[in-house]
């Protein structure tokens, strides 16, 4: 047996050393903080209602550094404004991904603004938790989607509307901003119209662009549409700061929700801030969640939301705290990535994929939502609201308990031949 010489036992003592000074700390080991990208509109037309997200998103971070960060680790926000410009969109995620190596970024509010930063998620295989409401059609391994399908808002609003409770519509306004998600959406509602029985003649179908702000021909041409003897309900899918001259000239012509209501998915607490909502008392909204709603779970989210902006002196919040919809999302997605990342033992994206799968998590919204084995979308409730006086809304309809997403509409032909998992590409 050869003799190991002094000094040769400190050479391999030294060696090892350097060899373990130089091996990579494992998750727990490290102390640096984990980026986490928050990739929203804070000016420009989105910026009305993307701004908020962004504050909760900072809100969640706050609360779970505050009780000791992620295994440990605590998280550091990258915050970064693609102001409404759907291109800077991608160049904005690419930055966070290669540039400041964030872990998840959580963002995004329009469907162009998550089309145009997809690739690039899938082409570096990040993760991106995206927040809102959508029309459905796509399916990809690097989004979790936290927001609703149409299964589990727009089929619901217009079905509501139907319904006698719902005042039996039987000819339909479909008014969309003009892009992805409207244009979708109601190609959707069109084809589900149809196979109830609607004719051609009763769907009317009107685009106005972002920002747009005169919809005092628009209302007439409603109301005009509306005289011709049957119900009328119209289906709003404008976006942004449009909302506001929309909803002013609803009540500067006089079009009250019993002679034509009108059913928004995206509008909300925060979009009625600047309205005087004493004319659209009445006028629906269809979500996942309202402020209104009376649980622990949303008492709690409400107190936190409203000392927090308090503290941060957020614009508007500070003196008037509100809740929404896709503020609910965006804080349960904030968690359910907290809680994949301690199953996992790593912040790697596809590990923290293969942990998603059935998160669950105690919502506001008084139930429990859970992340699906396959589809990355959220089993929610829907629940459907009327604009009050204060700017809430009083919950007319509820679903029994959360309904799991279609991502793939069964009014759209070919459908029924789609994968309910993501694969990696991108559908549109």
């Amino acid at each position: 047996m050869p003799q190991i010489t002094r000094r040769g036992a400190v050479k391999t003592l030294t060696a090892a050393i350097i060899a373990a000074s130089l091996a990579p700390l494992s998750f727990a080991q490290s102390k640096d903080p984990i980026k986490v990208g928050v990739l929203h509109s804070l000016s420009g037309t989105m910026a009305i209602s993307e701004t908020v997200l962004k504050d909760v998103a900072l809100m969640a971070i706050e609360e779970i550094n505050a009780k000791g960060g992620v295994m440990g680790r605590k998280l550091e926000p990258v915050v970064v404004d693609p102001a409404s410009n759907w291109p800077l969109f991608a160049e904005k995620a690419r930055q966070l991904i290669s540039q400041d190596k964030v872990a998840v970024t959580f963002g995004c509010w329009t469907s162009v603004s998550r089309k145009s930063v997809l690739p690039v998620y899938e082409e570096l295989n990040s993760l991106l938790f995206y927040p809102v409401q959508y029309e459905g059609e796509e399916l990809s391994k690097n989004v979790f989607y936290t927001g609703a399908a149409p299964n589990q808002q727009a089929i619901p609003a217009v079905e509501y509307l139907m319904s006698k409770d719902g005042g039996s519509a039987k000819r339909w306004v479909l008014l969309g901003t003009d892009y992805v998600y409207p244009r979708t959406t109601n190609k959707i509602l069109r084809a589900f119209l149809k196979s109830k029985g609607v004719a051609e003649a009763d769907i009317m179908e009107e685009y106005t662009p972002f920002g747009h702000s005169d919809y005092q021909t628009i209302i007439a041409k409603i109301k005009k549409f509306a005289s011709e003897g049957k119900k009328t309900a119209v289906v709003s899918t404008i976006n942004g700061d449009s909302n506001v001259p929309f909803y002013k000239e609803l009540g500067n012509q006089g079009l009250k929700a019993t002679d034509v209501p009108v059913v928004a998915f995206s509008v909300g607490e925060e979009e009625l801030r600047g309205v005087d909502t004493k004319p659209l008392v009445g006028h629906l909204a269809a979500w996942n969640y309202f402020m209104s709603l009376k649980n622990p779970a949303n008492d709690d989210f409400t107190k936190k939301w409203a000392a927090y902006a308090k503290a941060k002196g957020i614009a508007g919040h500070k003196d008037k705290p509100l809740t929404n919809d896709p503020m609910e999302a965006t804080y349960i997605g904030i968690y359910m990535w907290k809680q994949a990342v301690e199953k996992a033992k790593s912040t790697d994206t596809d590990k923290v994929i293969a942990a998603m799968a059935g998160q669950t998590f105690k919502a506001p919204g008084g139930f429990t939502s859970t992340m699906d084995m396959k589809n990355h979308h959220l089993h929610k409730p829907v629940f459907i609201g009327e604009v009050k006086a204060d700017g809430q809304f009083n919950v007319v309809w509820k679903t029994k308990g959360p309904v799991k997403a279609q991502p793939w509409s069964p009014f759209i032909t070919g459908n029924d031949k789609k994968k309910d998992e993501p694969d990696g590409k991108t559908k549109i």
